[in-house]
C-alpha cells in the first residue's frame, strides 16, 4: 500500500484508527476458550466488528509468541483473514525487530515473504545496516521507533548530546538518509503531547504510528492538533480500550461501539485536512 493509497483510505473511511490486536489468552471472554483456536476466534469477531471504523490492524507479536507454535498459527490465520476479507486494511507487524544485517534480513523475510504484512516496527539503535534489509521490499514499510509512550522513554530518547540534540531527534534526522517518507514511518507515543511539534520539525511529511490513546491516557485531540499534516500523517492505535471493552458474549458489539466513538471523533479532526485543501 502506497502513502497516497493509505491517505485515500483514511479520507474514504473518515478514520485514521489502527486497532491493536494485543490478544491475551487470559483476557478474552471465557466462552471462547472452548474454541479450537481461541485467539483467532476472538480476533475474527473483533475484526468483523471494527473493520468499518478503522484503516489498520496491528497484531503485537509478543501476545502470540507467548503461546508458542499455537500462537504463531493464530497470528498467521489472523493476517490471512484480514487480507482475504478486508484487503483495504493496512496490516502492521508490531514486532520491534532490529539486529545485525543478516539477522534483520531473516526478520524481513518472515514478515514480508512468509507473512503478508504491509509494515513492521523496527528499533533503530543498531543503525543503518540493521534497518536496510526491511527497506528492499517495494511498497512495504518500516515503522521506526522514535519517541515512545512508555515512562522509560525518558531514560534515553530525550537525552541530549553535547550539542543539545536529543537522541530521538538524531534518529529522525539520520534515518531520513536511508529512505523517503514513502517507505518509512515513525512511532511516536500519544502521551508525548506537545512534543509532536518537535517531531514535525524533523519529519513534517512522514506518517506517524501513535500508540497510547485510550488505556494509556493519551489525548486524541492533542495528537491531532500537534501531529496532523496535510495528508493526515497519523495512524492512531487503540488496543485495550476497544478489544477488551466487554468480556461477555457481546464483546464484539462493545468493541464496535468503542471503535465507532473513536472514528467519529477522528472525522472531526480530518475536516482540518480537507478544509486546508
Amino acid at each position: 500500500m502506497t502513502k497516497q493509497e493509505l491517505f485515500e483510505n483514511i479520507i474514504r473511511k473518515q478514520s485514521f484508527l489502527c486497532v491493536g490486536l494485543d490478544t491475551d489468552i487470559k483476557k478474552i471472554p471465557p466462552h471462547l476458550l472452548e474454541d479450537e483456536d481461541p485467539l483467532f476466534a476472538f480476533n475474527k469477531r473483533i475484526i468483523d466488528a471494527t473493520q468499518s471504523y478503522c484503516v489498520a490492524y496491528k497484531p503485537n507479536f509478543a501476545f502470540y509468541e507467548s503461546l508458542g507454535a499455537k500462537g504463531q498459527i493464530s497470528l498467521e490465520k489472523t493476517v490471512e483473514y484480514i487480507r482475504s476479507n478486508y484487503p483495504d486494511q493496512f496490516i502492521i507487524a508490531d514486532a520491534k525487530r532490529g539486529d545485525i544485517g543478516n539477522t534483520s534480513e531473516m526478520y524481513a523475510r518472515a514478515v514480508f515473504d512468509y507473512s503478508d504484512f504491509d509494515a513492521v516496527t523496527v528499533a533503530p539503535y543498531m543503525g543503518e545496516d540493521s534497518v536496510k534489509p526491511f527497506l528492499v521490499y517495494p511498497n512495504k514499510w518500516v515503522i521506526l521507533l522514535a519517541l515512545t509512550s512508555n515512562k522509560g522513554s525518558r531514560d534515553f530518547q530525550l537525552t541530549p548530546d553535547s550539542d543539545g540534540e536529543r537522541l530521538f531527534e538524531k534518529v529522525l534526522k539520520k534515518s531520513q538518509e536511508w529512505t523517503s517518507d514513502e517507505q518509512m514511518m515513525y512511532v511516536v507515543g500519544a502521551t508525548q503531547g506537545k512534543m509532536f511539534q518537535d517531531i514535525r520539525k524533523y519529519a513534517p511529511n512522514h506518517f506517524l504510528l501513535v500508540p497510547g490513546v485510550g488505556a494509556q491516557g493519551g489525548s486524541l485531540e492533542e495528537v491531532a492538533k500537534y501531529g496532523m499534516n496535510k495528508q493526515c500523517g497519523l495512524l492512531v492505535n487503540s488496543s485495550r480500550q476497544i478489544i477488551y471493552a466487554d468480556n461477555t458474549e457481546k464483546f464484539a458489539e462493545f468493541a464496535a461501539q468503542e471503535a465507532q466513538k473513536v472514528q467519529e471523533e477522528m472525522s472531526k479532526y480530518l475536516k482540518w485536512v480537507t478544509n486546508a485543501k
